[in-house]
């Protein structure tokens, strides 16, 4: 399966205790699309968030994103890693 790093804009403010929730909530789904959310990154005095996924598109990281109630404003391949 391929990776993905996502990106939330506009999450200014966002705490531990949110993050965490809303990687939850992707965490409870992800099987219906066979996504694996690895690990989600904030930054809130920025409001940007980032998701690392397995997945087999980009629109499956999407689909869950959208179902869990925050969907990604960009979705990029990560074709490769050190």
């Amino acid at each position: 399966m391929a990776q993905f790093m996502d990106v939330h804009h506009n999450m200014k403010g966002i705490t531990a205790d949110k993050l965490r929730e809303a990687h939850n909530a992707d965490l409870a789904i992800e099987q219906d699309e066979r996504v694996h959310f690895e690990r989600a990154w904030a930054d809130p005095e920025s409001g940007v968030v980032y998701c690392l996924s397995e997945a087999p598109s980009a629109e499956a990281v999407q689909r869950i994103h959208e179902r869990a109630g925050h969907k990604a404003d960009e979705i990029h391949p990560v074709p490769l890693s050190v």
